[in-house]
């Protein structure tokens, strides 16, 4: 791709910052990550990522930076990150069926190696509903799972109900005959099945939030 390695440490820079806190780091923040006092030569490097399809930018919004860069394998090779398939949503409520096309020509997200010590089996879900929020996942947000078929009690699993052909976000706990599966939301009751009826899929590694207007950023 013929980056610089100012760009290149650019990159890797903002993709930890929005995976480690929430958020992208601003102009200021990346300049001095990498030795620039001048905020105009930080908006060209920038402009080069945008180019090259790396990042998307809304120069509109204070921090509207986002590590996009879909199938760039030989970069991530190549440098520090790590691009794990974002295969499509579950739920953190009651449970939704999973959609037929889960998985295919699936969206890439990007985190530093720093960040994800795993490196075989992740894979990546969006969440949708709100059961498990004192466990900090929000609606829209974005969990990282290992490919696994086994967890301790307590664990936050992704787990498919075979016979409702439905998958959902809980803790897990074994209780002589029966599975509980446990929201994170006093609001909500536990999820009583059979062990036979129940398929953990993967756990929870890590949560990368969802970026919303700044005013609404969870930091």
């Amino acid at each position: 791709m013929g980056l610089s390695e100012r760009q290149r440490k650019m990159l890797e820079f903002i993709t930890r910052s929005s995976g480690d806190k929430g958020r992208p780091p601003t102009i200021r923040e990346i300049g001095a990550h990498v030795g620039i006092s001048s905020t105009s030569v930080v908006n060209y490097n920038l402009n080069v990522l945008v180019r090259e399809g790396l990042i998307a930018r809304d120069k509109e919004v204070s921090r509207g930076l986002r590590v996009v860069h879909p199938g760039g394998k030989a970069f991530a090779m190549a440098s520090n990150i790590v691009q794990i398939p974002l295969l499509g949503k579950i739920a953190a409520g009651q449970p939704i069926p999973v959609p037929d096309n889960a998985g295919s020509d699936s969206e890439m997200i990007s985190l530093t190696r720093d960040i994800v010590q795993e490196q075989e089996g992740l894979f990546a879900l969006q969440v949708k509903g709100d059961s498990m929020i004192d466990a900090l996942i929000n609606d829209g947000d974005v969990v990282v799972m290992k490919k696994q078929q086994s967890a301790n009690n307590g664990e936050m699993v992704a787990v498919w109900l075979k016979d409702e052909k439905e998958t959902t976000l809980k803790r897990i706990y074994r209780e002589q005959k029966r599975v509980r599966l446990q929201p994170m939301n006093p609001s909500m009751k536990p999820i009583f099945q059979d062990p036979e009826n129940v398929e953990i899929q993967g756990k929870v590694l890590l949560v990368i939030r969802q970026l919303q207007k700044p005013s609404a950023l969870r930091v």
